[in-house]
């Protein structure tokens, strides 16, 4: 195992952004970035035994500063939507930043993936990015230590530990937001990549994202992926819910959620016998298939058309902090929000 570091550039304010990447003995890479902690490269074998770089996203500084649509990106401090944003705590009610259509809070408004983070080398393996994010910015109530923590094994495991603490009562929900391709970034759209979530309920949505505050059933719906299908079937199936996000853009419940590490997600590329197994200790995971990439270009100056990537994002669920009955992701001061994800790769035969 080894961790080296080097320039990726240089944001807009000069600030220097730095890259760093572990490598295992099998040869596979996880590149980071302090500016945003955002994972710029997944490299691994494929069944041939070609490397291949399964994430979408940008080769320089400039394309995370400006061009970004979360690839790759820590999320936070409240990942994914917050409806009206807005939410209450103890009787105070907080009106956030809405910088999505004026109308709701995505993703803490890109604070954690528009911060350059202090990054520490833990050893030979990994790397923690910190950050101490002030009271009140963008809205959201307390003064936030963050620590998210990355290790790479040498069984081609990407673990991402996350451990944040506020000193006032608030909301926390940090995810990462990696778009995978798992034929290599350079491969054209996701459809054809085959698709497991190990959820029988999902979180339906209004025409703003936002949960309705129902756990419904995938049964008998496109939202069925508790049995293996390819990400394409049902896609542009005559579906409100798929209407109303262009495509899959949903939160999964996933079963058995207890906190300790559950299997979430499986998805393989049959072309290239690359197999991603994602484990999580959170209760939701947001499928999203790139509906909304538009041709920005991206790494080897290629377009990211639509579903060109997709995302598997570990979550409390969207917009929590206005559904009581959604598990609470709601923190005391002092009170340390924990969870790890895991990015599990191998290879599979046809």
């Amino acid at each position: 195992m080894s961790i080296t570091t080097a320039v990726f550039g240089t944001l807009s304010d000069g600030r220097t952004v730095t890259k760093y990447t572990i490598e295992n003995a099998n040869g596979t890479t996880l590149a980071l970035l302090d500016y945003g902690a955002y994972i710029q490269s997944i490299c691994v074998k494929d069944k041939h035994g070609i490397r291949r770089d399964v994430t979408v996203g940008f080769d320089d500084a400039d394309g995370f500063e400006h061009r970004t649509d979360y690839q790759g990106a820590a999320a936070g401090p409240y990942a994914n939507r917050i409806g009206g944003g807005m939410f209450t705590i103890d009787g105070v009610t907080y009106d956030l930043e809405k910088n999505e259509k004026g109308v709701t809070t995505l993703h803490g408004c890109g604070e954690y993936n528009k911060t350059l983070w202090t990054a520490q080398i833990l050893g030979d393996n990994s790397v923690a990015m910190r950050y101490l994010r002030p009271d009140g910015l963008h809205g959201y109530p307390g003064a936030i230590n963050a620590v998210i923590t990355y290790t790479l094994t040498d069984n081609d495991r990407i673990s991402i530990k996350y451990d944040c603490v506020s000193d006032k009562k608030t909301f926390m929900n940090p995810t990462d937001h990696t778009y995978f391709n798992l034929g290599g970034y350079d491969s054209g759209d996701i459809l054809s990549h085959s698709l497991t979530l190990y959820s029988s309920r999902y979180t339906p949505v209004d025409e703003n994202s936002i949960p309705t505050g129902a756990c419904a059933p995938v049964a008998d719906t496109p939202f069925d992926f508790t049995t293996t299908k390819k990400i394409g079937d049902e896609i542009d199936a005559d579906n409100e819910q798929l209407r109303f996000t262009g495509g899959y853009d949903h939160n999964f419940c996933i079963d058995g959620a207890d906190g300790s590490l559950k299997k979430a997600a499986e998805a393989i590329c049959a072309d290239t016998g690359i197999r991603l197994t994602v484990y999580t200790t959170l209760p939701g995971i947001q499928f999203y298939a790139g509906n909304f990439l538009c041709g920005v270009p991206g790494k080897g100056s290629l377009p990211m058309e639509k579903r060109t990537g997709f995302c598997l994002e570990t979550q409390y669920y969207p917009d929590t902090p206005n559904h009581p009955a959604f598990p609470s992701c709601l923190f005391n001061a002092g009170e340390h929000y924990t969870s790890e994800t895991v990015y599990a790769f191998d290879t599979v035969s046809d």
